[in-house]
C-alpha cells in the first residue's frame, strides 16, 4: 500500500478552545493556582497542548522536557534533563544535594529564585515516565509554589499511572475526545479537503475523536481511497504505537480480567458506537469459560471499562481496538465462539450467527445464507446491517455478494448511519446490484445531496427494480417526487407521480396521488375533491407514519392547516413508536411546517429545534437546511432578528449547493418578514419580488402564494404599489381554491393596502371580520397594525390608537416580540405614551406579556383584574406571575412594587 503523500501545514488544536483558555489563564498568572496536571488516554493531544504552552510562553524562561522511558531507571535523571533544557545557563543541583535527599527543598528554592527574575514555566510532558525520585521532588515543589511566586508548572500524564498519588491535590484537567465538528475540521486539514463524504464519515466513526488515530488513518490510505475511487481496506490501518500505548497498562491486570476485556471487545465489535456490550452476555460467557466475573469490577477500578444500565463500555475506544488487535487470531475467534454459545434462545438467533461469522475464517456460503435469512426478521436495523455485512464477507464473489452489501447499506441508512451506508455501497462496485444500490444511493442523496441528483437516481432505481420489487419501486418513485418538489421542479414532480403504477389494493394512496397530479396539472376542482377524501378520520387501529404523512401532504395542499397539524402529530407519534429513526427529522419538519401555516409559532419552533438536533445527529443536511428555514420563519415572528438572520444563513448555506429551492424560498421569506417587522419595507419588497413573481428564477411553486401578503405589504409601504396588483390577482384566484383559514382575511388586507382612501377602511373592516371568524392572533394583529397605520396617515390619529393598542396586545399574546417595537413606534406617532420594554430596566429580562402583567400587579391590581384588563384567563395570569417572580428573583407583590418604585425614582 502506498500511503497518502498529502503535504500538510502544522496542525491546529481543533476543539480545544476551553483547554487553551485554561492554559492562558495559568500562564498569564490570572489563574488561582500555580500548577496544572493534564491527563488523557493516549492520542488525545496532551503533548500537543504542552508544546503549545511552551512555544507561546513569552513572559519569561521555559523549562521543558519530554521524558523518555529510560529515564525511570536512573535516580534524578528527570530533574537533570529538565534543568538541562533551559536555553540559558542555570545553576545545577549539586550531586551531594541529590544524594542527601534534600533535592525536593533545593528544587523548590531554585524555582522560586528563577520565578523572581521573570515568569517561569516548568513544562514536563509524560511525567509518569520520570524516575520516582524526580517525580516526587517536582510534586513537592508544585504543591508548595504559591500563585504569587511567578512560577507555573504544567505537567502531562497518562491516566492512572504509577506514582500518581504524589500529584494528588493539584488541579487536574482531563482531555476528552474531540467532538464530531472538531474531528471533521482536523480531517479537512489532514486531507486538504480532498476526501469523499462517505470516507470522511467512516474515518470519523473509526477515529472516535482521537487526533493521533485520525492522523494515522489518513496517513495509511492512498489518495484514491481517500477520494472514494477505491474501496477502503478492511480493517482500516491504525497507529501501531498508539495501540501499544493503549495496551501497555493492560498487561498489569490479572489474566482473568484480560480475558474478560477480550470478551467485552468482541461483544462490542458490532454494537452501535457507544452502546457497549450486554453485561449479562459477558457474565454468561465468563461462567462458560470458567472466568471469574469479578474481573469486570477490576477492569472498572482500573478505568478501562465502565458499566451502566446493563451495558459495559470501554472508556477509551482505541483501547478496545488494542485489545482486539493485540490478541492472537485463534484467541479472538475463540472469544466469538464463546459469545455465540452464550447467546442461546430463538430471540438471539441473529446475534449468535454474527458471532459465529466473526469466528469464521474465509468463505462459508451456508453461514452466509443463514445470516441473510435471519436478517429478514424484525431485529434492529443496526443488527441487520451487521449481519448482512458479515454475510457478504462470507460469500464468494458473485451477484449475491453485491446484493448483500447493498442490503446492508439499506439497513445502515435506516439505522441513521449514512456514512456506514455509503462505505458499504462502495463495496458493491465490483459485483453490481444495480436496482437496490441505486435505490439506497438515491435515498441517501435525498437527505444529504443535490436534490436533482437524488431524483434521477431514484427514477433509475425504480426502472431497474421493476415489478419484482413493487414496495421499493413505489418508495423510489415517491422519493423522486419528494426530491423534485424540494428542488422546485413541478414538472419533474408530476413526471415521478405519473410513473407510479395504479394499486387497487391501496385506494387511499391512489386517491392521494391522483389528487396531487390533478392539482399540479391545474385541475383544482378535481384535485381538491380527491384530496378531501384523504382527510377522513382513521378507522380501526392507528395508521402508520406513511399514511399519516400522505394525509398531512393532502391537507396542506388543500390549506386545511388544522388537519395538517393533526396528521403531522399522528405521523410523528408513529415514527417515535415504531421507527425507523431516520424518518424523525422529516416527521418533525412536516409537523413544524403545518404549525407555522396554522400560526402556532412557538410549537413549530419547538418541533423544528428537535428536528434540527435529529438531522444533525443523523447526518441529514438537507433536512437541516429545511428546518433552519422553518426556524427562521418562527424567529421572524418571535425574534430576535439576529436569530432569524442566523437560521436563514444556515438554511441558504445548505440549500444553495444542493438545489433546495423550497428551503431557500422559506429562508428568503423569513428574512423579508423580519425586515418588515423592523420597518425596512424597501429591503423586504426587493427580497420578496422574485419569490412571488414569474421571472427566470422564481421562488418555490408551493410557497409563492403564502408569501404574497408580505410582498404586497412591503411593496405598498415602499412605494412600489404598482408591482403588487398582479400578485394580488393571483392571490385572489388561490384564495378561491384553498381552505387556508387566513387567506380570505389576508386578501382583504391586501386589497385594503391598494384601495383608494374612500374604500380602504371598508376593506380593513372586512379583513377583521374574517379574522373574527377564523382566529389567528398574529395575522389579526398585523391587520390591526396596518389599519392603525393607515388611519394615522389619514390624520385620524385618535381613531388609530384603538387598532394599534389591539395590535400590540395581539402580538404580545402570540409572542411576536419582533413586531411589538413597530407597534409601539406607531402608537407613539399617534400621540400615545408607550413604556419602553427593551431598555436595561428591571423588567428587561421579561417578555412583553410578562412586563404588562408585572406593571398591572405593581399598581395594585388583583389577578382577576389583570385578566380582565388584558383579555386573559386568570390561570394564564397566575402562570405568568410565577415566572415573573422567578425571573426577577423576588417572592411577593410587595417586592415587585418596590422594585418598580425604585426604578421610577
Amino acid at each position: 500500500m502506498t500511503p497518502s503523500t498529502t503535504v500538510r501545514s502544522p496542525l491546529r488544536l481543533y476543539g480545544r478552545s476551553g483547554e487553551l483558555a485554561i492554559l492562558e489563564a495559568l500562564l498569564d498568572l490570572t489563574g488561582r493556582g500555580s500548577a496544572l496536571v493534564l491527563t488523557a488516554p493516549p492520542g488525545l493531544g496532551r503533548s500537543a497542548l504542552a508544546l503549545h504552552a511552551a512555544d507561546h510562553h513569552r513572559a519569561g524562561p521555559v523549562l521543558y522536557t519530554a521524558a523518555a522511558p529510560a529515564e525511570r531507571l536512573l535516580p534524578y535523571s528527570g530533574l537533570h534533563a529538565l534543568l538541562c533544557s533551559a536555553r540559558t545557563a542555570l545553576p545545577v543541583l549539586p550531586a551531594e544535594v541529590l544524594r542527601s535527599g534534600l533535592a525536593s527543598t533545593a528544587l523548590l528554592d531554585l524555582l522560586a529564585t528563577l520565578g523572581a527574575r521573570g515568569r517561569l514555566l516548568v513544562c514536563v510532558d509524560d511525567i509518569h515516565a520520570w524516575d520516582p525520585r524526580s517525580r516526587a521532588a517536582l510534586a513537592f515543589a508544585a504543591h508548595r509554589l504559591d500563585a504569587g511566586s511567578g512560577v507555573r508548572v504544567l505537567l502531562t500524564a497518562a491516566e492512572r499511572h504509577d506514582g500518581a498519588e504524589v500529584f494528588a491535590g493539584l488541579p487536574a484537567l482531563r482531555l476528552a475526545p474531540l467532538d464530531d465538528a472538531a474531528a471533521g475540521q482536523l480531517l479537512e486539514q489532514l486531507t486538504g479537503r480532498h476526501i469523499n463524504s462517505a470516507v470522511r464519515e467512516e474515518l470519523l466513526r473509526e477515529g472516535a475523536g482521537n487526533p493521533r488515530l485520525l492522523t494515522a488513518l489518513v496517513d495509511g490510505l492512498t489518495q484514491a481511497q481517500l477520494t472514494g475511487r477505491q474501496p477502503l481496506p478492511e480493517p482500516l490501518p491504525g497507529d501501531e504505537e498508539l495501540l501499544d500505548a493503549c495496551a501497555a497498562p493492560l498487561t498489569r491486570l490479572p489474566a482473568g480480567t484480560r480475558a474478560l476485556l477480550l470478551l467485552a471487545a468482541a461483544a462490542e465489535e458490532h454494537e452501535p458506537d457507544g452502546a457497549g456490550a450486554d453485561t449479562g452476555l459477558l457474565l454468561r460467557a465468563a461462567r462458560l469459560a470458567g472466568i471469574d466475573p469479578g474481573g469486570l469490577t477490576s477492569a472498572e477500578a482500573a478505568g478501562v471499562l465502565r458499566g451502566a444500565g446493563g451495558r459495559t463500555r470501554f472508556t477509551h475506544r482505541p483501547t478496545r481496538g488494542a485489545v482486539l488487535h493485540r490478541a492472537p487470531p485463534d484467541r479472538r475467534r475463540a472469544a466469538h465462539r464463546l459469545l455465540a454459545t452464550a447467546l442461546d434462545g430463538p430471540h438471539h438467533t441473529l446475534p449468535r450467527l454474527i458471532q459465529l461469522a466473526c469466528a469464521t475464517d474465509g468463505h462459508d456460503p451456508a453461514l452466509a445464507d443463514a445470516l441473510t435469512l435471519a436478517a429478514t426478521a424484525p431485529y434492529p436495523h443496526t443488527d441487520r446491517a451487521a449481519a448482512l455485512t458479515r454475510a457478504a464477507a462470507l460469500t464468494p464473489d458473485g451477484a449475491p455478494r453485491g446484493e448483500r452489501y447493498a442490503a446492508a447499506a439499506e439497513h445502515a441508512r435506516l439505522a441513521g448511519e449514512p456514512g456506514r451506508a455509503r462505505a458499504l455501497l462502495a463495496r458493491v462496485r465490483t459485483v453490481p446490484a444495480p436496482g437496490l444500490a441505486h435505490y439506497v444511493r438515491g435515498q441517501l442523496a435525498l437527505r444529504d445531496g443535490p436534490a436533482a441528483d437524488a431524483a434521477q437516481a431514484l427514477l433509475t432505481a425504480a426502472a431497474l427494480l421493476g415489478p419484482d420489487d413493487p414496495v421499493r419501486r413505489l418508495d423510489a418513485l415517491l422519493a423522486a417526487a419528494e426530491a423534485a418538489w424540494a428542488s422546485g421542479d413541478a414538472a419533474a414532480c408530476l413526471d415521478a407521480l405519473h410513473r407510479v403504477p395504479p394499486d387497487p389494493g391501496d385506494p387511499a394512496l391512489e386517491r392521494c396521488l391522483t389528487g396531487l397530479r390533478a392539482l399540479l396539472e391545474g385541475d383544482a376542482d378535481r384535485g381538491r375533491a380527491l384530496l378531501y377524501g384523504c382527510l377522513g378520520p382513521p378507522s380501526g387501529p392507528p395508521e402508520g407514519a406513511a399514511a399519516q404523512t400522505r394525509a398531512g401532504v393532502a391537507a396542506l395542499a388543500l390549506g386545511e392547516v388544522d388537519a395538517a397539524c393533526l396528521a403531522g402529530a399522528r405521523a410523528l407519534a408513529a415514527v417515535r413508536a415504531h421507527g425507523p429513526e431516520v424518518l424523525l427529522p422529516q416527521a418533525l419538519e412536516r409537523l413544524a411546517h403545518a404549525e407555522l401555516r396554522a400560526g402556532r409559532h412557538a410549537m413549530a419552533r419547538a418541533h423544528a429545534l428537535e428536528g434540527l438536533r435529529a438531522a444533525d445527529r443523523l447526518g441529514q443536511r438537507n433536512a437541516a437546511a429545511q428546518l433552519h428555514a422553518l426556524l427562521a420563519l418562527a424567529a421572524s415572528v418571535e425574534g430576535p432578528a439576529a436569530a432569524c438572520a442566523a437560521h436563514a444563513d444556515a438554511a441558504l448555506a445548505g440549500a444553495e449547493p444542493h438545489g433546495l429551492v423550497h428551503a431557500a424560498t422559506l429562508a428568503g421569506w423569513a428574512v423579508a418578514r423580519a425586515e418588515l417587522a423592523v420597518g425596512r419595507s424597501a429591503e423586504a419588497a426587493a427580497r420578496l419580488a422574485p419569490l412571488v413573481g414569474h421571472g427566470p428564477r422564481p421562488g418555490h411553486f408551493a410557497s409563492r402564494m403564502p408569501a404574497v401578503p408580505c410582498f404586497v405589504e412591503a411593496a405598498v409601504l415602499a412605494g412600489r404599489a404598482v408591482e403588487a396588483h398582479p400578485a394580488v390577482e393571483d392571490f385572489a384566484h388561490w384564495t378561491a381554491t384553498t381552505a387556508d383559514p387566513h387567506a380570505a382575511a389576508q386578501l382583504a388586507r391586501c386589497r385594503a393596502l391598494l384601495a383608494p382612501p374612500g374604500e380602504a377602511a371598508v376593506r380593513y373592516e372586512e379583513a377583521l371580520a374574517h379574522h373574527d371568524r377564523y382566529g389567528g392572533d398574529f395575522e389579526r394583529a398585523r391587520t390591526q397594525l396596518l389599519y392603525g397605520h393607515w388611519l394615522r396617515r389619514q390624520r385620524r390619529t385618535r381613531e388609530a390608537r384603538g387598532p394599534l393598542r389591539d395590535a400590540l396586545i395581539g402580538f404580545e399574546r402570540c409572542g411576536a416580540r419582533l413586531w411589538c417595537a413597530r407597534v409601539r413606534g406607531e402608537l407613539r406617532a399617534a400621540g400615545e405614551a408607550v413604556a419602553a420594554t427593551d431598555g436595561p430596566g428591571p423588567l428587561s429580562p421579561l417578555t412583553p406579556q410578562q412586563q404588562r402583567i408585572a406593571r398591572c400587579v405593581a399598581e395594585g391590581a388583583t389577578n382577576r383584574e389583570v385578566a380582565l384588563r388584558l383579555s386573559l384567563s386568570t390561570r394564564t395570569v397566575d402562570h405568568h406571575l410565577r415566572n415573573v417572580f422567578a425571573a426577577l428573583g423576588i417572592r411577593s407583590r410587595t417586592e415587585l412594587a418596590r422594585l418598580l418604585d425604585r426604578d421610577g425614582r
